[in-house]
């Protein structure tokens, strides 16, 4: 049902919408990066056969059979803003253009997406990409222009970092490190709706936070005998907005 209708994606765009509402998300520049997601390695089905739909890959040294998440995330809140699910042997370079949403400055990405301003489909981002690994290594750093290009690298890693929040949440908090369905489409779709969550969960201080201060406000300009009933309320950190993308969530899931 989730992938008959996209279901997932309209998810992902309700609570973004949400989101970018409240100042979370700017969209000012985007971080790229994928990961992973292993499948059932063996043959134990009813057809004897693996998921056809999946696929192995080598990463360094160890061999990988699954499927693998590409996302974008915002580049001030590390909020995910796309995604695209492959089979595990895509090159990350080849999704770099589609996890952009078109209003961005500039794009950071590690080593993977070297060659991105070259492709095709490319535009006129500017694109912030990790140094080669054996390039940097190979670097001075103790001549003046290998120490600065080493500190570029440093800085770009930096804001990179935020792109590993939502995957950390997806496999750490939600425990899922290895597809449950076969076929793309559907691990696709429960992927984008967890990630969906996963914004929820790194924004959920935030949205707290703000649930107090509109419950403080309210108390002020009601009478004493409803404050009682604004105080439960707090308890629970209400809010207007999470009350109207519960709301939304469920005209959605209809």
């Amino acid at each position: 049902m989730l992938e008959d209708h996209q279901l997932s994606a309209q998810v992902l765009s309700t609570i973004n919408t949400t989101l970018a509402a409240r100042g979370l998300l700017l969209r000012t520049g985007t971080v790229v990066d994928a990961t992973l997601i292993a499948a059932p390695s063996s043959n134990n089905s009813k057809d004897g056969q693996r998921d056809p739909e999946m696929h192995q890959t080598k990463n360094g040294n160890q061999w990988h059979f699954g499927m693998k998440a590409h996302i974008g995330v915002d580049v001030d809140s590390g909020l995910e803003h796309s995604f695209v699910g492959t089979v595990a042997n895509f090159c990350d370079v080849t999704q770099g253009h589609a996890l952009l949403h078109g209003n961005e400055e500039v794009v950071f990405a590690d080593a993977g997406y070297q060659g991105a301003t070259k492709r095709t489909e490319a535009t006129r981002v500017d694109w912030h990409v990790a140094m080669r690994p054996g390039k940097r290594r190979a670097l001075d750093k103790n001549s003046p222009w290998g120490g600065l290009l080493n500190k570029a690298e440093q800085i770009k890693a930096s804001v990179r970092a935020k792109v590993e929040h939502p995957f950390r949440v997806i496999k750490c908090q939600f425990g899922f490190t290895k597809v449950r369905y076969k076929g793309l489409a559907k691990n696709t779709a429960q992927l984008v709706t967890l990630f969906a969550l996963s914004n929820l969960w790194m924004a959920r201080r935030a949205l707290v936070q703000a649930g107090r201060e509109w419950v403080r406000l309210r108390r002020g300009f009601m009478p004493a005998s409803s404050r009682e009933k604004a105080a439960n309320e707090s308890a629970f950190g209400l809010k207007s907005d999470v009350i109207a993308l519960a709301v939304s969530f469920c005209e959605v899931m209809t």
